[in-house]
């Protein structure tokens, strides 16, 4: 990695920064690293690489996996990347592209992703309907009781949902949680073929909730959710084409970093 192995011509090649690269390398990947791993990818010798991943680890920004030789984003980088996610959606383009898809569907919308073995709602809009279950963002659900948790699990490979959902207990939360693995993975079959995850009042009675990949990313839902008086599982799959277009207008927001839509193509 050039920035880690040679001086920044602009900001110089500062201890910090050192450290801020080593963070960026470790942040972008979507596996475990470990300490030669590191040292064969940056060049860097390995006491140097050590001292730098410890003081990434004491400072809560990395943490160390139970088997000692690899490490992972820390609780403390992942509150830090969700922090500037919800505030830079909540006035932005993403927020307008959320206001749009409830003035259509009339119901309560969200942009969520998964932090750790729980989905977080980076963005929400709410119903004007005075019935609704109100949730803002910031808000946390679990994995694998919730149509975009579902969604985003079913993007990962069998070993690596198996690893996730380990280290989450399924918990069930009303009669219709799903908690046998060997019947969730029937669930993420059908949620790959059909492009759509649902949460039939699996986490909360009379909660339903449909979501969608945003495309491109694959821990990046649109979702909307309604209480089954009024969006019934048949009723949610009207919903699809709407929240579709909802997903790729957010997928042009990302990739465009452009100004707030006037609407959402119909």
């Amino acid at each position: 990695m050039e920035l880690l192995r040679e001086p920044d011509p602009i900001n110089g090649d500062t201890p910090t920064m050192r450290l801020f690269s080593l963070l960026e390398l470790i942040a972008a990947k979507d596996q475990l690293v470990s300490l030669q791993g590191l040292v064969e990818e940056t060049g860097l010798p390995k006491p140097t690489l050590h001292r730098m991943l410890q003081q990434l680890e004491g400072a809560g920004l990395l943490i160390r996996q139970a088997d000692g030789r690899h490490y992972g984003t820390g609780h403390r980088l992942r509150r830090l990347a969700e922090n500037l996610l919800l505030n830079a959606t909540h006035h932005g383009a993403r927020h307008a592209v959320l206001r749009h898809l409830v003035d259509e569907l009339g119901e309560s919308c969200n942009v969520t992703t998964l932090s750790g073995n729980e989905i977080v709602y980076l963005d929400r809009v709410e119903t004007p309907e005075p019935l609704r279950f109100y949730l803002r963002p910031g808000s946390r659900v679990p994995i694998h009781c919730s149509a975009s948790g579902k969604m985003i699990l079913a993007q990962m490979s069998p070993s690596q949902r198996r690893k996730l959902l380990a280290h989450a207990p399924l918990k069930r939360y009303t009669d219709k949680t799903i908690t046998d693995l060997d019947a969730l993975e029937a669930e993420f079959t059908r949620i790959r073929r059909d492009g759509f995850a649902l949460d039939d009042e699996e986490f909360l009675p009379g909660l339903v909730c449909v979501a969608v990949l945003v495309p491109g990313r694959a821990n990046l839902c649109v979702a909307v959710q309604a209480p089954v008086m009024r969006l019934t599982p048949d009723k949610a799959l009207q919903t699809l084409p709407a929240l579709q277009r909802a997903a790729e207008a957010i997928s042009r927001v990302d990739v465009e970093g452009g100004s707030e839509p006037e609407s959402v193509p119909s």
